[in-house]
């Protein structure tokens, strides 16, 4: 009986303990764990994002600083492609040219802008080229009268002229406004040295100038036959505009005006 007891007993307590399911005496512990483990995973999840944001910003960044640093795609093929020749003889206005080449699939606008207004203009100022339309452009400068007993060859220029390009939609009338309301579009195409040339020294470069002058004067005539409303695009209104001249008359009646004032 005692044995039994004993058994009994042992039983008891074998029932008494195997009551208790195993999992309940580890719960606080594996409660912890789990909420501790899902922590770590949000956090680490919330890195990952914020690697892959900061990691797409920099990509970006990257791209736009790669981008600005690429040359443009010119829009204009330019010939001579970075300066303007002119024959030095001080004290005259003397003539260069410029041969401009849409090689676009578009309609491109061109325009002039010199650093010295009051001494030289182009002609024509600006203009719109069909896709692989070209002209010859004419610049005009007043070259200064000779000093310190300088030679033309010593005798250098600060002016230089800048050639800017936008794309346009289709064919239209030429107006100097489309670079001002299209900024963000506008590319220079090239930034134009002034280069002197002896004109009683013969040279490739000064052949060259004469035969694009002789085409430029030919073409300007042709332009001057042809009816106004099948006339160039060039000047908005079938004939080249001579913007120079206007600005210059402006000028002069300003000077006037406060010079009365002053008296």
């Amino acid at each position: 009986m005692e044995v039994e007891s004993e058994k009994s007993g042992s039983d008891g307590k074998v029932w008494s303990f195997c009551r208790m399911p195993f999992w309940q005496t580890h719960t606080p512990s594996s409660s912890s764990s789990t909420a501790s483990y899902m922590h770590n995973v949000h956090q680490q999840n919330q890195s990952l994002q914020s690697l892959d944001r900061s990691t797409h910003q920099s990509s970006a960044t990257v791209s736009s600083v790669a981008k600005s640093l690429l040359p443009t795609r010119r829009r204009l093929s330019l010939d001579p492609p970075n300066k303007l020749h002119f024959p030095y003889e001080p004290g005259k206005q003397v003539k260069s040219a410029i041969a401009i080449k849409n090689t676009c699939k578009s309609h491109v606008a061109f325009k002039f802008q010199t650093t010295a207004p009051k001494s030289c203009y182009m002609r024509p100022p600006g203009g719109i080229l069909a896709p692989g339309e070209s002209i010859i452009a004419t610049v005009f400068k007043f070259v200064e009268p000779l000093e310190n007993n300088e030679r033309p060859i010593d005798q250098k220029s600060k002016v230089k002229f800048k050639i800017m390009s936008l794309k346009v939609k289709g064919e239209m009338d030429y107006v100097p406004e489309l670079f001002d309301e299209q900024k963000d579009q506008v590319a220079v195409e090239q930034i134009l040295r002034v280069i002197f040339l002896d004109p009683e020294r013969p040279s490739p470069a000064l052949e060259k100038l004469k035969r694009q002058l002789a085409e430029a004067e030919a073409a300007q005539e042709a332009r001057k036959k042809l009816p106004e409303e099948t006339g160039p695009r060039v000047a908005g209104k079938g004939l080249v505009l001579d913007e120079w001249k206007e600005r210059r008359e402006r000028y002069l009646a300003q000077q006037q005006v406060e010079g009365v004032d002053s008296v």
